[in-house]
């Protein structure tokens, strides 16, 4: 009898262990939204070896650095990046400020509210909405306005501010590379002022450490003295394709060990990573969910797109040069934290 009971005993308290051990090892995972697989292991053993006391791939903290495009990378960025849909939005007050606006193509078009006409829109006549709407004001006014339009505008299919359109599996190795020692920064295509109103709060990442494309600034008073800068309509750094390693130089001035992107545009910035010596990692996010998000490449026999075009030619190379592709459907157990 004792020895059944005993038997009872070891039985569970045995049972007690493994779950406990169960409990620690999810407890311990650094990535509970991503899929065991080998996108998630590719991420888990560079940083091991990177970080690794005594190893011979370890990296010195100082040159610890990872990157990473943000429309389409960290959130969301169809069925149009949320800056463009800023500009497209700031066009009514623009008009009110200057009515002759209403009268010229493409604003003209915007204020009609049909969607058919604005999505036709060339590239040339975006281009003139974005200047028109990105510049002309100073720094601060630009910052308010941002501020103030990211707290009200919302995604028209889940319904959300956009700055809840985060990706968790990536905001997860952003914290999972930051606790490893490695500075993280944003090196997008999109507008630099505009990333660096909401980047801090929204993954953690200051706006010095944001690289994005700029737009030149000017030096000047106000009526009471006091000075502040205006932005102009004048490119310093187109931040996509060969101008984000430029940017990165520029801006970082350190090569980054891992760099993560989503499209033709990020190209560059993965061979430069990978370029350099040591362990390093290249990672691309293809948007295969159609239910729980988008799916566009074409990459794959996805369907085509204009927002954030990953090419069968760009999957071709990432498996030539050792790049992890991402698959939103198989590798992300959730995608957003809601």
């Amino acid at each position: 009898m004792k020895t059944i009971r005993t038997r009872n005993l070891l039985a569970t308290a045995l049972v007690g262990a493994l779950s406990l051990a169960t409990t620690i090892a999810r407890a311990s995972d650094p990535l509970p939204s991503w899929n065991d697989g080998p996108a998630k292991q590719a991420i888990v053993d560079f940083v091991r070896v990177t970080t690794e006391a005594g190893g011979a791939k370890l990296v010195p903290l100082e040159e610890r650095i990872a990157t990473f495009d943000q429309d389409g990378t960290l959130w969301v960025s169809h069925p149009m990046y949320s800056q463009v849909m800023y500009c497209l939005e700031r066009v009514p007050a623009l008009a009110e400020k200057n009515p002759e606006l209403k009268k010229v193509e493409p604003f003209k078009t915007v204020l009609s509210g049909n969607r058919e006409a604005i999505a036709k829109l060339p590239m040339k006549d975006l281009e003139k909405i974005l200047a028109a709407t990105l510049t002309g004001m100073s720094t601060d006014e630009f910052q308010a306005e941002v501020k103030q339009w990211l707290g009200e505008a919302k995604d028209p299919r889940w319904k959300k501010p956009y700055t809840e359109l985060t990706y968790q599996p990536m905001q997860e190795v952003l914290k999972y590379l930051r606790a490893n020692g490695y500075k993280t920064y944003i090196v997008t295509g999109g507008g630099q002022d505009f990333v660096r109103v909401y980047a801090e709060q929204t993954y953690g990442i200051p706006p010095e450490q944001v690289v994005g494309t700029m737009s030149g600034t000017k030096y000047g008073y106000d009526k009471d003295g006091k000075p502040f800068l205006t932005k102009e309509p004048k490119l310093l750094l187109n931040d996509n394709n060969a101008g984000k390693p430029e940017g990165i130089h520029l801006m970082i001035g350190r090569r980054p060990y891992a760099a993560f992107g989503n499209s033709t545009g990020d190209q560059q910035m993965l061979e430069y990573t990978k370029a350099g010596d040591g362990a390093r990692l290249c990672m691309l996010v293809l948007h295969d969910d159609p239910k729980r998000e988008y799916a566009y490449g074409p990459a794959q026999g996805l369907p085509d797109t204009k927002v954030g075009t990953f090419t069968q030619a760009l999957y071709d190379e990432a498996k030539k040069q050792g790049w992890t592709v991402i698959s939103m459907k198989d590798d992300w157990k959730v995608i957003f934290s809601f």
